[in-house]
């Protein structure tokens, strides 16, 4: 049973929705080809926590940006999605086979690995490899040579 005082309250994201400006199914097969999200039938993937092999179980993190920030830059967009990554390395590798610029990164940080794309509509994306902690709940080295 939920506790009194969190009744009423946003409990997680139930879903991204983003406009295309051009063609929005072949964006959704880019991200589907390059990011491996997989396509229902409708035209939309589903991301399932259950499936995400990462021990903190699947969080999300939410944040608001400032006005005036660059974090987005180079895209002009008004968001940014951060997609949860069970592999940098693969990915990066990947994706630069594909053509796919790697804007920036990959970056290790005590929170994990990142590293930052644009989707064909300009788009800037967050990836992201939480970080690996070892069975004392202490954060593995996650320094790899680049």
């Amino acid at each position: 049973m939920a506790d009194k005082r969190s009744a009423g309250r946003v409990t997680g994201i139930g879903g991204v929705f983003f406009l295309a400006d051009k063609d929005h199914e072949s964006l959704a097969r880019w991200y589907e080809q390059h990011l491996g999200i997989a396509l229902e039938s409708w035209g939309g993937g589903v991301l399932e926590w259950k499936n995400d092999s990462a021990e903190d179980g699947g969080a999300t993190v939410w944040n608001v940006a400032a006005r005036d920030s660059d974090w987005f830059a180079p895209s002009r967009a008004r968001f940014m999605i951060n997609y949860r990554v069970d592999d940098m390395e693969a990915l990066v590798s990947r994706l630069t086979s594909a053509g796919v610029e790697i804007l920036e990164g990959p970056q290790y940080h005590e929170n994990g690995v990142f590293a930052w794309i644009q989707d064909p509509e300009g788009n800037k994306i967050e990836l992201w490899e939480p970080m690996i902690w070892d069975e004392r709940n202490r954060r593995q080295d996650t320094q790899r040579d680049s």
